[in-house]
C-alpha cells in the first residue's frame, strides 16, 4: 500500500536523523530547514512521528489479507 511506504520512508528519515543525533550531535533536519522550531522542521518531525504511529497498525494487520488485497483477490 502506498500509505505503508510513505510512512517507511519518512520513519527511515527519522531514524538516520535520530542516528546522526545520537552519534554526531548533528541534527540533520534543522540544519536543512533553519532550525528546530522552524515550521519546515516541525512539519518534518510531526510527519516522522505520524507515520512511526501508522507504522504500528503493519504489527497488527494478517499479512495473507493485506497481500491479496494488493494483487486485486478476495477469500
Amino acid at each position: 500500500m502506498i500509505m505503508d511506504r510513505i510512512a517507511l520512508v519518512l520513519a527511515i528519515i527519522g531514524g538516520l536523523n535520530w542516528g546522526s543525533i545520537g552519534l554526531f550531535k548533528f541534527d540533520f533536519v534543522a540544519y536543512l530547514f533553519g532550525g528546530q522550531l522552524s515550521s519546515v522542521s516541525r512539519v518534518i518531525y510531526t510527519l516522522v512521528g505520524l507515520s512511526a504511529i501508522w507504522l504500528i497498525s503493519l504489527l497488527f494487520r494478517d499479512r495473507d489479507y493485506d497481500r491479496d488485497r494488493d494483487h486485486g483477490e478476495r477469500t
